[in-house]
């Protein structure tokens, strides 16, 4: 069984930081890409950032120069740092990582909520 758990979401001032966290527990092979989605209310799911295995990045624009996204592979660990939040940012923020057991799929963490808000 493979698990992922999120860390580090809460209510912040516009302008303050946040880091999430999210570690990959369980049996498997090895971890491709990780990263994280959000939803705010009423709105999709949007991709923020994606890490390869290489330490290769993605971002959406609306993340660029404020978002850093990394991980530790031997902790199986995957880290966002937000920066400069703003009110737009509040959304649950889920981990994902493409984890290879055999055959490869998408696991998904529960979600952990971040408010930016005066």
């Amino acid at each position: 069984q493979v698990q992922l758990v999120e860390s580090g979401g809460g209510l912040v001032q516009p302008g303050e930081s946040l880091r999430l966290s999210c570690t990959a527990s369980g049996s498997f092979d090895r971890i491709n890409n990780m990263g994280w989605y959000r939803q705010a209310p009423g709105k999709q799911r949007e991709l923020v950032a994606t890490v390869t295995s290489g330490g290769s990045t993605v971002y959406t624009d609306s993340v660029k120069g404020r978002f850093t996204i990394s991980r530790d592979n031997a902790q199986n660990t995957v880290y966002l740092q937000m920066n400069s939040l703003q009110p737009e940012d509040t959304a649950v923020y889920f981990c994902y990582a493409f984890i290879i057991r055999s055959i490869g799929r998408t696991y998904w963490g529960a979600g952990t909520p971040v408010t930016v808000s005066s």
